[in-house]
C-alpha cells in the first residue's frame, strides 16, 4: 500500500502508484498502457466508462500477451488489477473509480472533462488529462478554477498536449531566441478527417451521440478544438501568450449528412496577439485534399519550421537542426514518464492545466468566429465570450 504524506505524494520508489482509468475508449487504452510502461510501479486498479463493452475492449487489450503486435511477449498484464467489483459503468461511475487511486487518466470525450478534472481535484488525485480540457467557455472556467485547487494542493497535472514532451519541439523552443520577436505564425491540421460510427438499431439519443461524440459539440468542440489545438497551442508556447481576438471562416463541403452531426469540416482563423502579431491557422477534413500537419514561426530575424525541426534566416541559412532521426522519442510516452517519476519522488513539478485551458479557450474562440463571421474578442480580464439568446448571431 502506498505512503502518502500530507502533500498527496509517496513516501518512495518501492510505493505501489494506484491508477484510475476514466474513460475506457481507444486513447484510454492507449493512456493506460504508456502509464503501465513507466519504470515506475504502477498498477491500473480501476476503471470507468459509460458503457460496458468498451471496459472490456480496454481490458482485453490492456490484459493481452503480447500488446504492441510484434509478435514478441511484451505485456503488462501483472500491473492490471482491476477485478470486476473495481469496473464501474455509467454517469457517476468516475467517482466511484477515483477513489481507488492516486492517480487518474481522464481520457473520456472532451465534454465531460471540466466534471472530472474537478472531482479529480476535489478527491486530491494526481492527474493525466487528455486535450481538449473542454468545450465550451463554461467548462474553461470550471477548469481554470480547478486548477488554482490543484495548485494550491500541489497536485500534479499533466495535460495531453504532447508536444510540450517531444525532443524535438523542446530544443527548436530552447533555441527560439535565434528567430528574434515573432511577428506572425502558420498552423495547419489539414487531412481526410477521422472516424463515423453510424447509428445503430434501437440506440437512444444520447447513446447514439456519445458513441459518434466526434461530430457533437458538447462532447468534442469541433475538429479546431479536439484536433488542431495541437497547433494552435504550439504557437501560444513559443508566443508565450494567448490571443486577444479572432476572425474567421468555415463550413460543411463534405460533411452534409447527419451521420456528421453538427460540426464544420474546415476552419479558417485569423487569431491576433496583443502585440500585433497574428497566427493564420487552417484545419480541413477532406478527403482528396492536400494534407499538412505543421506549424511555422516567423521572426524579425528568421523562422522556425516545426515539422524540419529546423531554424533558418531569412536567407535560408540554417541556424539549427534538430536530428530526429538520432534523437528519436515517443512524447505520448515521455509526458507517463516524467509525470509518475515525479509522483515516485514526490515532487510537485507539472501543473500543465492552466495552459490547457487557455489554449482550449484559444481553440473555441476561433470556433466562435467561424460559427459566427464576427470578430471574437478575448477579453483581458479574463471574462469569456457567452453565447447570449436573442443577441448572440452564430447562423
Amino acid at each position: 500500500m502506498p505512503l502518502l504524506s500530507k502533500a498527496n505524494f509517496f513516501s518512495g520508489a518501492e510505493d505501489t502508484i494506484k491508477v484510475a482509468l476514466i474513460g475506457c475508449g481507444g486513447r484510454g487504452t492507449g493512456a493506460a498502457m504508456q502509464a503501465c510502461l513507466t519504470n515506475q510501479n504502477v498498477k491500473l486498479v480501476a476503471m470507468a466508462d459509460a458503457f460496458r463493452d468498451r471496459i472490456d475492449n480496454c481490458y482485453k487489450a490492456l490484459t493481452a500477451d503480447d500488446i504492441d503486435g510484434s509478435g514478441g511477449t511484451k505485456n503488462i498484464k501483472g500491473r492490471i488489477d482491476v477485478p470486476e467489483e473495481r469496473k464501474y459503468t455509467g454517469f457517476d461511475g468516475y467517482k466511484k473509480a477515483m477513489a481507488h487511486a492516486d492517480v487518474v487518466i481522464l481520457t473520456t470525450p472532451p465534454g465531460f472533462r471540466p466534471i472530472h478534472f474537478e472531482e479529480a481535484v476535489n478527491q486530491g488525485k494526481q492527474i493525466f488529462m487528455e486535450k481538449p480540457v473542454a468545450t465550451d467557455p463554461a467548462g474553461i472556467q470550471k477548469v481554470l478554477a480547478a486548477a488554482l485547487i490543484a495548485k494550491q494542493k500541489k497536485l500534479n497535472v499533466v495535460v495531453g498536449l504532447q508536444r510540450h514532451y517531444q525532443n524535438s519541439y523542446r530544443a527548436l523552443y530552447a533555441k527560439k531566441d535565434l528567430i528574434g520577436d515573432i511577428t506572425s505564425a502558420q498552423a495547419w491540421w489539414n487531412n481526410d478527417g477521422v472516424w463515423v460510427n453510424p447509428r445503430k438499431y434501437n440506440q437512444t439519443e444520447m447513446e447514439y451521440q456519445m458513441r459518434n461524440w466526434y461530430y457533437f459539440n458538447w462532447l468534442c468542440g469541433d475538429h479546431i478544438t479536439e484536433q488542431h489545438i495541437h497547433n494552435i497551442d504550439v504557437i501560444n508556447w513559443f508566443k508565450g501568450a494567448y490571443p486577444v481576438k479572432a476572425q474567421g471562416m468555415g463550413g460543411r463541403q463534405v460533411r452534409k449528412g447527419k451521420d456528421h452531426g453538427e460540426i464544420y469540416d474546415h476552419h479558417y482563423v485569423e487569431f491576433h496577439y496583443a502585440d500585433g502579431s497574428i497566427l493564420n491557422s487552417q484545419c480541413r477534413h477532406i478527403p482528396g485534399t492536400m494534407s499538412k500537419v505543421d506549424e511555422l514561426i516567423s521572426g524579425t530575424k528568421g523562422k522556425i519550421f516545426c515539422g524540419a525541426a529546423n531554424i533558418k534566416d531569412h536567407t535560408g541559412k540554417v541556424l539549427f537542426q534538430f536530428d530526429k532521426q538520432a534523437n528519436k522519442d515517443d512524447p505520448y510516452q515521455t509526458e507517463h514518464d516524467e509525470l509518475f517519476a515525479a509522483i515516485a519522488k514526490g515532487e510537485y513539478k507539472f501543473a500543465d492545466a492552466e495552459n490547457g485551458a487557455k489554449s482550449t479557450m484559444t481553440s473555441i474562440l476561433g470556433r466562435m468566429a467561424t460559427y459566427s463571421g464576427q470578430v471574437m474578442d478575448w477579453d483581458e480580464d479574463g471574462r469569456y465570450p457567452i453565447a447570449m439568446p436573442g443577441k448572440t448571431k452564430y447562423f
